[in-house]
């Protein structure tokens, strides 16, 4: 078996209420027209069917809910979504186990509200968050209760990263140009949001909280060096007029608190990558998925390409079970 715990889907009824809030989503039209499988079931299940023994448990895709509505519009929006993939899973248990609930972070009262609804009345099991609430880090005090109330649900955050066009590559610049920021600004984003995590003491005050980071925790495996020994010397480099910049009340090295995140799969076929996801989070905390359907062939190609890159790697029959399903099983609380 084969659980695919970060891929990306649209409920019709989420779909058409999106498409038709506003502007803001109106280059999801064009994603949308060009990636049927989004919200036709029937060429999904043709692209699962593929692949013996394969089932998903999705999540929406970008944007964030809080980025296409407003703080009056966004609850409704969580809302549809999750009803809509509730009945999804409800009504095709064999290849949906399970669903990723989405948030209004824009609305915390909502928010927190619909949290507790997609758990407790819809069997959701975790919930999905983006690396930043548009523009604002996730550190922030306001957000601290989400974290909070998941690890008092003892169920994973599924973070994606997020970051426009508009975030240019040089100041100088209005936009980001040949997609870097997708390429490039994508994997600090996740990086960064990682670090703020770790250093406002975040896992120190809730020590079970369970974050998987999309794409194998972006930069962080690459750069184990410069977060272990580099960050040990953490300030060292700094003025001391920028010593509020650095100052933290850590109770560990900050590497360890990298590693208590987990990864997913989702590196498009790229063994190398993947290996060093797994040497810096360890087999337990690596998770199959493949951020279907995003690829070329708008489906298959990405589970493809990511069950060869896991079966290339040099692991135990056993090991690659647990990345395939057994950890997904034991941190989803699947049946």
């Amino acid at each position: 078996m084969k659980i695919d715990i970060f891929c990306h889907i649209f409920p019709k009824s989420f779909s058409d209420r999106m498409l038709a809030m506003s502007e803001r989503a109106a280059y999801m039209q064009k994603r949308v027209r060009e990636i049927p499988v989004m919200t036709d079931l029937e060429q999904r299940f043709r692209i699962m069917d593929q692949f013996p023994g394969y089932q998903q448990v999705f999540c929406l895709a970008s944007p964030p809910l809080e980025a296409i509505g407003d703080s009056k519009s966004s609850p409704e929006l969580a809302r549809i979504a999750n009803d809509g993939m509730a009945e999804l899973v409800a009504k095709h248990p064999d290849r949906f186990p399970g669903f990723v609930a989405s948030l209004p972070l824009n609305n915390m009262d909502a928010c927190m509200k619909e949290l507790d609804r997609a758990i407790q009345q819809l069997g959701a099991r975790g919930v999905q968050i983006f690396s930043n609430v548009n523009g604002r880090p996730l550190d922030e005090p306001e957000f601290r209760p989400l974290f909070e109330r998941m690890a008092a649900h003892d169920l994973p955050i599924w973070m994606h990263p997020s970051r426009p066009a508009t975030f240019a590559d040089y100041p100088v610049e209005k936009k980001s140009k040949f997609e870097m920021w997708w390429v490039f600004g994508w994997p600090y984003e996740t990086s960064i949001a990682m670090a703020r995590i770790a250093f406002t003491g975040i896992f120190d005050a809730f020590p079970n909280l369970k974050i998987i980071t999309h794409h194998t925790g972006g930069m962080a495996p690459y750069f184990e060096g410069r977060i272990g020994p580099g960050l040990d010397q953490l300030g060292v480099r700094t003025p001391e007029e920028d010593g509020d910049l650095v100052k933290h009340n850590l109770k560990r090295r900050p590497l360890d608190y990298f590693r208590m995140f987990y990864g997913d799969t989702a590196l498009f076929g790229a063994v190398a990558p993947l290996e060093c996801g797994v040497s810096f989070f360890g087999l337990d905390h690596i998770l199959f998925a493949t951020d279907m359907p995003f690829d070329p062939e708008k489906g298959p190609g990405f589970i493809r390409e990511t069950i060869r890159a896991i079966e290339a790697m040099s692991i135990a029959p056993a090991d690659r079970a647990k990345i395939y399903e057994g950890n997904a099983r034991k941190l989803l609380k699947l049946d």
